[in-house]
């Protein structure tokens, strides 16, 4: 037996009385090329389900268990939401502070932005992970003061758009107004009290039960890449969790342990722009309907690792879902655990509408072509060829070429928002299909592009 099969039969070992969700997780961590899964699953007020699956550390072939430790990435932005709720109950901040109360040295390109435009992703900030160094141990003040050169994207409510570099800034006013490390006053005031072991990244300190995070290079997984040690603890999502820990965080919502009524309706409402229109996030959650049932949900990506929260709240059912490999897809798990415990969640296909701009759905077609041979595209932003880094073309252009050929283009929606034209399309390609968001701007440059598995 080759090494690689080896490897992917430790991988992918199936546990003990191995059932149909067994199967279909264990099918969906195959094709995703995931090392470990851990799922944990709430219905009623009670924890129903635990299970590991796979390796947390395949160099030494460690099990994931309930007990194995995963990076929360984004899904740690509902803990710090959470924080700067409750210090607002302190009097400590208001929601409508400017940021420049908190923060020193701020540019007069952020004076419109509040604390509420932070939380909700309303704030017209862009993200700056195309211009940091991943390498470089940045102070706060040093982090502030490259995060101001880069240009706001809109006015303050104008928009909305996901900002990791507010959830930085949001942790910064934390230090400031609660007196302390805002990692610290999770500690105290959320974690400690429900009984979770999570806290902020630390690979220096021994931890037990931590997976290791994978990302995928050149068809083989590797471990994941290096990041400073600061930027692992910034508050956009830098937290050791385990699937349990963040069980007992969806159960203490239904009451009021750690976060008044108050405070959990406030995050749970979606944030309104300055036009009265609602987005589909309030404060630290995303908001949005399956089949007619509310959810209350929050992914994340960082380090090698993908997490999934799905809080399916009027049901009273939630699913958790950690793995260790960047090319995971944690919300598809998710949704595959969801309909195993109640079938009306299970994901409709979205049907595809008449195709009435085929030079788009051909243009499309040409981008992915360019991405399966790991060429940038032609006719992007620099924003977006800024997010297309070679590791990233290398990974898709792996799972497109597994794939096999395209085989049709289906447009699923398009709508205008000011100058930016927007399409949704579905590429089937023989075993797999893609979905794609893009937007044109002026000059029909590539102004947002995104992409998933369907």
């Amino acid at each position: 037996m080759r090494p690689t099969i080896l490897l992917l039969s430790l991988a992918f070992c199936a546990p003990a009385f191995a059932d149909k969700l067994d199967d279909a997780i264990l099918a969906e961590m195959k094709r995703s090329h995931i090392p470990g899964v851990s799922i944990a699953v709430v219905k009623d007020g009670k924890i129903i389900r635990e299970q590991g699956y796979g390796l947390a550390d395949l160099e030494n072939k460690v099990k994931v268990t309930p007990a194995t430790i995963f990076q929360s990435g984004s899904v740690g932005k509902t803990f710090t939401a959470a924080l700067v709720m409750l210090l607002a109950e302190d009097g400590k901040l208001s929601l409508d502070d400017p940021v420049s109360r908190h923060l020193a040295n701020t540019p007069k390109a952020w004076d419109g932005i509040t604390i509420r435009h932070l939380l909700s992703h309303t704030s017209g900030l862009g993200d700056p992970y195309a211009k940091l160094d991943l390498t470089k141990d940045y102070t706060e003040e040093e982090l502030i003061a490259l995060e101001a050169e880069i240009p706001v994207l809109f006015a303050p409510g104008e928009k909305w758009s996901y900002s990791n570099m507010g959830y930085h800034l949001l942790g910064f006013i934390c230090n400031k107004a609660g007196g302390k490390f805002y990692g610290d006053q999770l500690r105290e005031r959320i974690f400690a009290p429900l009984d979770m072991g999570t806290r902020i990244i630390s690979e220096a300190d021994i931890i037990p039960h931590r997976a290791r995070g994978y990302e995928r290079k050149g068809g083989k997984l590797v471990n994941q890449s290096w990041v400073a040690p600061r930027l692992n603890t910034t508050a956009d999502g830098s937290l050791y969790l385990t699937a349990r820990d963040l069980a007992k965080w969806d159960l203490a919502l239904y009451g009021d342990k750690v976060l008044p009524a108050s405070v959990r309706n406030a995050s749970w409402t979606p944030a309104k722009l300055n036009d009265g229109t609602a987005t589909e996030y309030g404060y630290g959650w995303q908001l949005f309907q399956r089949n007619g049932h509310r959810a209350i949900a929050h992914g994340g990506a960082w380090q090698g690792f993908r997490s999934q929260l799905y809080r399916f709240v009027d049901d009273r059912l939630s699913v958790v879902v950690l793995a260790n490999s960047a090319s995971a897809r944690p919300g598809k798990l998710g949704d595959i655990v969801a309909a195993h415990f109640l079938p009306a969640l299970a994901v409709k296909p979205k049907p595809a509408i008449a195709e009435t701009e085929p030079a788009v759905a051909e243009r499309v077609r040409a981008m992915f072509a360019s991405i399966a041979e790991r060429k940038l595209p032609e006719g992007l932003s620099d924003k977006v060829a800024g997010n297309l880094p070679p590791e990233f073309l290398d990974m898709v252009s792996e799972d497109l070429r597994e794939w096999g050929p395209l085989r049709t283009v289906d447009a699923l929606a398009r709508s205008t928002d000011g100058e930016m034209r927007k399409y949704s399309y579905r590429l089937n390609y023989a075993s797999g299909a893609l979905l794609v968001d893009l937007s044109l701007g002026k000059g029909d440059k590539v102004e947002q592009l995104r992409m998933r598995p369907d």
